[in-house]
C-alpha cells in the first residue's frame, strides 16, 4: 500500500487485516504483547486522568513488545526494567502533561536509562496516537524513505509529515510495514475513542 493514498477504503481493509498479519510472523509472545500496547496500555493510562502516567512494569512491557516486532537488545530491557518506579511516573506525567509539544514531550521521557526517541514516541502513541505517532523502522521508512536516523529531529519531521497527510487525506495513519505487507496500525478522524474502535 502506498503512503500517498487518500483512499480511506484501502486503509481500513489494511487495518482489519492487522490481527491476522501479526499472528502470521509466529514469533513469540508478539499477538499477546500487541494487544496489551494497543488495547489494554492505552486503557489504563487514560484510567489515570487527571495524572495519567505509565509504571516500570508497563514500560518494560511496552520495551518487550518494541523489541519483539524488531531487533532483540535485552539491554535495553534490562535498563527499563531496573528503572525507579517514581521516576518513571515523573517523567511520563511531565511528558503527557507537555503534549501536544512533542519534543518538550519526548525529552521528557528520554532522561530514563534505555529510552531514546523512538521508545518515548511508543509511549506517548499509547496516550495520544493522534499527537505523537510511534517512530517505527516501517513507519520512517515509509513516511520518510529512511529507518536509521532515530533522532528527534527525524521524529518531529515525521510527525510534521504525518500531520499533514491527516489534514490532506482526513485520516491519520500510523504505519507498520511486516513481512506481509505494509499495514496500517491505527487510523483515525481525529478522536481518541474512534481511533479505539477502529483498532478492533
Amino acid at each position: 500500500m502506498d503512503f500517498g493514498s487518500s483512499d480511506v477504503s484501502l486503509w481500513k481493509n489494511s487495518l482489519s487485516a492487522y490481527p491476522t498479519r501479526i499472528q502470521s510472523l509466529n514469533k513469540p509472545n508478539l499477538v499477546s504483547l500487541d494487544d496489551f500496547y494497543r488495547i489494554e496500555l492505552p486503557s489504563l493510562i487514560n484510567q489515570r486522568n487527571p495524572d495519567p502516567h505509565i509504571t516500570t512494569p508497563e514500560l518494560s512491557k511496552l520495551m518487550q513488545w518494541k523489541l519483539s516486532r524488531g531487533k532483540w537488545r535485552p539491554r535495553l530491557l534490562d535498563f527499563v526494567s531496573s528503572l525507579d518506579e517514581s521516576l518513571v511516573k515523573s517523567a511520563s506525567q511531565k511528558a503527557f502533561e507537555s503534549l501536544p509539544d512533542v519534543s518538550k514531550a519526548v525529552s521528557a521521557l528520554t532522561v530514563l536509562k534505555g529510552v531514546g526517541p523512538a521508545t518515548a514516541s511508543a509511549v506517548l502513541a499509547a496516550y495520544a496516537p493522534g499527537v505523537a505517532p510511534f517512530m517505527s523502522d516501517e513507519a520512517m521508512e515509509a513516511v520518510l524513505g529512511n529507518s536509521k536516523d532515530y533522532t528527534l529531529k527525524q521524529y518531529l519531521l515525521f510527525v510534521d509529515k504525518l500531520q499533514t497527510k491527516s489534514k490532506v487525506s482526513f485520516i491519520f495513519l500510523l504505519l507498520v510495514r511486516l513481512k506481509s505487507g505494509v499495514l496500517l496500525v491505527i487510523c483515525m478522524d481525529g478522536s481518541f475513542s474512534r481511533t479505539r474502535e477502529l483498532g478492533h
